[in-house]
């Protein structure tokens, strides 16, 4: 099949690669493929990884080295040790953090709810009493489909913001947030965010950080889904969004939130929400009138598992060894079937 820009084909070219590609589309359609395409989904392979987990934490093991009996009732925070490796993941301090459960949507979407129908610190009442324009967030697009179904859901409007190569386009993030008290939040995959792999630089951390919002209970809802998902041994840097707005005097702005769901099992992991000291108290606040505390014997079981920071970095290495592959094969196809024609472009990703 010529590779010659399509532009410059004549039509009778045009039909016939089209002709051409419908006979391969026929041929692979003819071979019977059962393939799950499911986004985000683990292949088994990848899960095997972690199959020595099952085996823990262990009849006699159900103790935490703080002495914490994993199998009662207490500890809405979570069990220090866990605490202190999911803030390692976040690039937070241990005492930033709270537990959740099995995923950090729902710790995302709970947070969302409790602004809602009770506001944020440094605000003045509940979000869904702000005014007669509503509640608005910012999407950069591409973005995540369920930080955006939880908008839909709540019937927050949903702004649109451009993606560059370095994080959300920040001359529009300004312009809005700034002229618009309607407007409470962001959400940002700030490493590399899906479709293309991008990670937020410095600049567009710090612009984040520091920029003037007309909403004083403004907040960015910072999921870092991808935080250790390296494919390669030297990955681009990710500045501290809570370091950031400290330092830029906004401490209250940032909502961090991450899991091992794409790490050890996608439907057992464990996932954290982090914060500033005000937030946490009043995330804890609400908390305790929802649960008693999250799994701890799922939270212990992680912690023996990983150890600490390191022992998530060594897994990783495993999953890279297993994706890298894949993505360097879909990137030699796309240079074989698709480079020259002036009919796509793609990014290489160093990461997701």
């Amino acid at each position: 099949m010529s590779h010659s820009p399509m532009q410059n084909m004549s039509s009778e070219e045009l039909q016939s690669t089209l002709r051409e590609l419908q006979n391969r589309h026929k041929a692979f359609c003819a071979e019977g493929h059962a393939l799950d395409m499911t986004r985000g989904k683990p292949a088994g392979e990848q899960l095997d990884l972690a199959n020595a987990m099952l085996d823990l934490p262990g009849a006699e093991q159900f103790r935490t080295t703080g002495g914490v009996d994993t199998r009662n009732y207490g500890g809405l925070e979570g069990l220090s040790e866990a605490r202190a490796l999911l803030a390692a993941m976040l690039d937070v301090e241990s005492d930033a953090v709270l537990m959740g459960g099995n995923s950090s949507l729902t710790l995302m979407h709970d947070a969302v709810v409790r602004a809602l129908l009770h506001g944020v610190p440094g605000g003045q009442g509940p979000w869904k009493t702000g005014g007669a324009d509503g509640v608005k967030f910012l999407c950069p697009v591409p973005g995540y489909d369920r930080h955006f179904s939880i908008c839909e859901h709540f019937n927050i409007e949903m702004i649109p913001v451009p993606m560059t190569a370095e994080g959300p386009d920040m001359d529009a993030v300004e312009s809005l947030v700034a002229r618009d008290a309607s407007i409470k939040g962001i959400w940002c995959v700030p490493r590399y965010s899906n479709p293309t792999g991008c990670v937020y630089s410095d600049a567009v951390v710090d612009r984040l950080a520091r920029m003037q919002c007309a909403a004083p209970d403004f907040r960015i809802f910072w999921d870092n889904a991808y935080a250790v998902h390296h494919l390669t041994e030297s990955p681009q840097p990710l500045k501290s969004i809570s370091a950031a707005c400290t330092a830029a005097g906004n401490p209250d702005r940032p909502y961090l939130f991450a899991s091992t769901s794409k790490i050890s099992f996608a439907g057992s992991g464990i996932s954290a929400f982090a914060a500033s000291p005000a937030n946490v108290a009043d995330a804890k606040k609400h908390l305790s009138m929802q649960t008693i505390g999250p799994d701890k014997i799922n939270q212990w079981r992680h912690v023996q598992f990983f150890q600490n920071i390191d022992g998530v970095h060594a897994h990783m290495r495993k999953h890279a060894a297993i994706i890298a592959p894949k993505f360097q094969r879909v990137l030699e196809i796309f240079r074989a079937e698709l480079e020259g024609r002036g009919i796509a472009d793609w990014t290489e990703p160093s990461g997701g």
